[in-house]
């Protein structure tokens, strides 16, 4: 078993996606992203694809099918992309370095640390926290008062 119960998914093809005027599905790809990136709706923990569909005056199928084909990817990791980039963000700022792990985690729209560390896992190979321990390692300017970049913690830190 992988670390974090990671399994490959297995493609299937929907025919629905084919369906889908490609017309149609560059204006919604537009849409989805104005609404998803462009006003951070990411970060919402509720905002589903059911939400995006109503956002838009349309249906989940199409969501998916835009989703699927144009960023190719479903909507569940198209979210989590935006998420995981947020949060390697704030783990590379060294204003957010008191901030423990679920803190950055329900910042960027988790709805628990394990998805979080799920997610970031898959993307980057390395857990939150190993991340923010390289970034400092390679980039020892950036940690400001900081002595030792090892005394990190998954908790608040105390000065």
């Amino acid at each position: 078993m992988t670390k974090y119960n990671i399994t490959e998914k297995k493609e299937k093809a929907a025919v629905y996606r084919s369906l889908v005027n490609p017309k149609l599905m560059d204006e919604l790809k537009e849409k989805i992203f104005d609404i998803v990136i462009a006003q951070k709706k990411f970060k919402d923990k509720n905002y589903s694809a059911k939400r995006l569909a109503e956002d838009l005056g349309t249906n989940t199928r199409y969501i998916s099918a835009v989703v699927n084909v144009r960023f190719c990817m479903n909507y569940t990791s198209f979210i989590n992309k935006y998420r995981i980039e947020e949060a390697m963000s704030l783990l590379r700022d060294k204003r957010y370095l008191d901030l423990n792990m679920e803190d950055i985690s329900d910042m960027v729209g988790f709805a628990n640390r394990q998805s979080f560390y799920a997610s970031f896992y898959k993307m980057n190979n390395m857990t939150p926290r190993e991340y923010r321990l390289k970034y400092f390692a390679t980039h020892p300017t950036e940690k400001g008062k900081r002595k030792k970049v090892s005394s990190l913690k998954d908790k608040p830190a105390t000065e």
